[in-house]
């Protein structure tokens, strides 16, 4: 019994030490962008406006100097100019996510399109991406395959998620599985493999906050039993999402089929404080023609691309 207490009491202080810890980061975080703006804000003024970049460029380098043999590296002539850059992209502070490291801002820059850095943005908050995992997203042009309604209108979210997603704001098209060099041509089974790969490790093809349900979900129906190539539930959207896979081109039957689950799981599992059950087909190939002629808003269609794995982890 006292060897107990000890161990309670010990996991108490880990536990207060790793939440203080977290906080702390956090704080941390927030200060160092800060700082980093409002540096950048200064260069921009003391250069006398946007329009002088070439002084500003002159200031940076003379200043550069002292800063950085008193200071160390990270306030370099090249790291200046980011910062300025930084308050450039963002001159409102409230705009600026403390959630995201300096490391990802740097990333971020490249991106001259205001609508696909706030995705970018967007994405790490949601999935809580690391910056390996940023580069990742933005290599595998992420944001090119997505299916926004409005991709000219991408809000940055705020901490009350007053712009929640829809499945379609998700998808992307095509999807990207990643396949060792002998993985050329996939049967349907070893393609749920991949999906199913693709949510446990926290990967955002599918789109965010998915939860697996359940892989060849069963249906039991009138002494027949029916299977669900994959069912998951997405608290972004709180319903559920049937999967089915063709490794084929989109046939008119498919959406039947998924439909008659979507219908089941509508009818007999879904609770009363969840949304309509929406579904996602994968053909291997699409007709944009046929897709429209049978449009229907509570099941998106995409295709899916067999990428090397290596290529991937090499980008």
């Amino acid at each position: 019994m006292q060897e107990e207490k000890y161990l309670q009491e010990i996991r108490s202080l880990i536990e207060n030490n790793e939440a203080n810890k977290i906080v702390r980061e956090i704080k941390n975080n927030y200060e160092d962008l800060l700082t980093k703006w409002n540096i950048g804000k200064l260069l921009v003024e003391a250069q006398g406006g946007e329009k002088r970049a070439k002084y500003g460029n002159e200031l940076i380098n003379k200043w550069s100097k002292e800063f950085s043999l008193n200071y160390g590296s990270g306030y370099d002539a090249r790291n200046l100019r980011r910062m300025r850059q930084f308050y450039q992209t963002f001159p409102i502070w409230v705009s600026v996510k403390p959630k995201l490291s300096w490391t990802m801002y740097i990333i971020l820059l490249s991106i001259k399109n205001e609508n696909e850095r706030n995705y970018y943005i967007n994405q790490v908050i949601l999935n809580n991406l690391s910056s390996r995992e940023l580069r990742k997203e933005i290599k595998n042009k992420s944001f090119d395959r997505l299916s926004y309604a409005d991709k000219n209108n991408i809000k940055l979210i705020d901490n009350n998620n007053n712009n929640p997603l829809t499945l379609k704001d998700m998808i992307k098209d095509p999807i990207i599985l990643e396949a060792d060099n002998n993985m050329t041509n996939l049967n349907e089974k070893a393609i749920h493999k991949l999906l199913i790969e693709l949510v446990e490790n926290r990967f955002m093809e599918l789109g965010s906050s998915f939860a697996l349900v359940g892989h060849e979900y069963p249906l039991r129906i009138n002494n027949k039993t029916f299977k669900i190539d994959l069912l998951f539930f997405n608290i972004e959207i709180n319903g559920y999402v049937v999967v089915e896979i063709k490794n084929e081109e989109f046939k008119p039957e498919h959406l039947g089929q998924i439909k008659f689950y979507m219908d089941y799981i509508d009818n007999n599992i879904k609770k009363e404080n969840h949304k309509s059950t929406e579904g996602i087909l994968i053909v291997k190939e699409k007709d944009k023609y046929v897709i429209r002629q049978i449009i229907n808003n509570k099941v998106f269609i995409t295709t899916f691309e067999l990428i090397n794995k290596n290529k991937i982890n090499s980008l």
